[in-house]
């Protein structure tokens, strides 16, 4: 074979060569300007969503004695916790949601100007009427409780979605013969154990069925044994043995919860170590004592 031939030969492998480099080129700069985007969509998304419910706590803090308003205003609250309903649907437009966030950003500013003029009237009776002045104190009082909700819903929107829990209690229960229950601190006494709380509304938090574990933790340092021998589940990023499973039904709304535990074996003296968490977070823990 002449030179010629392996001259051509070469020269045609080079540039199938530099074909399919720039080919290749080609598909990374389009697998990295796709990937900017949906990072920039979600965040837009994160954005958006903040956005919502600083807007529905500012629809909480309006505050009216005329009930068309009050009729109206409920109803651009469903708008708004719509709008976070559909955030989490990726098909749905952000510039769609954008947009509709921004109609109800305006109404309620149409609010606040009517609730103005009409608080600017009650001031003037108010002068007037003694009993009108008391009215106003209790409107203030009002709004005063309506900033701590909105202080307290800022605090759920920076926690995110985990559930959070208050108002634990955890106490010793006897069952009479009749089948009432009774509590007591008396060890010898106990044989259930009884576990109530409450969880607190979280608008972004998946709603549906939930699993509440608890491990109880005995004065040995023991946990208290659950009925299926050995459960375990994945808690705080290990495996760890739990005492009881409940399963809820959360809707976002503020739900109180009890889970009884019946003992296995007669229970100790000193103080036992309750711990409950949900989507394998602790969200909550309580001490018991029995005498």
């Amino acid at each position: 074979m002449s030179n010629k031939i392996y001259i051509a030969i070469i020269a045609a492998l080079v540039f199938v060569c530099a074909f399919l480099g720039y080919k290749v080129s080609q598909k990374s700069e389009t697998i990295v300007y796709q990937e900017g985007q949906i990072e920039e969509i979600d965040s837009d998304r994160e954005r958006l969503e903040v956005d919502l419910m600083k807007l529905r706590i500012s629809y909480d803090t309006l505050q009216t004695d005329n009930a068309q308003l009050r009729t109206e205003i409920s109803a651009r609250k469903q708008e708004v916790d719509d709008l976070l309903k559909k955030i989490k649907n990726k098909n749905y437009s952000i510039a769609k949601l954008e947009k509709e966030a921004s109609t109800l950003r305006s109404i309620m500013k149409g609010y606040v100007v009517q609730i103005d003029s009409l608080n600017t009237l009650n001031q003037a009776l108010m002068a007037e009427n003694k009993e009108v002045k008391n009215e106003a104190q209790n409107v203030k009082k009002e709004n005063e409780d309506l900033q701590k909700r909105q202080e307290n819903m800022e605090k759920v929107i920076s926690t995110g979605k985990t559930l959070q829990t208050g108002g634990i209690s955890s106490l010793g229960i006897r069952l009479r013969s009749n089948g009432k229950q009774v509590d007591t601190d008396r060890a010898k006494n106990v044989e259930m154990i009884k576990t109530c709380f409450t969880i607190y509304e979280n608008p972004i938090a998946d709603n549906g069925t939930k699993y509440i574990y608890l491990r109880i933790i005995a004065p040995n340092g023991q946990v208290l044994p659950s009925s299926d021998n050995d459960a375990k589940a994945k808690l705080e990023g290990e495996m760890k043995a739990y005492t009881i499973k409940r399963e809820i039904d959360y809707n976002n709304e503020e739900l109180d919860v009890c889970v009884f535990y019946t003992l296995q074996s007669a229970a100790s003296k000193g103080v036992y170590k309750i711990f409950i968490y949900e989507d394998g977070k602790r969200i909550g823990v309580n001490d018991m004592t029995l005498e």
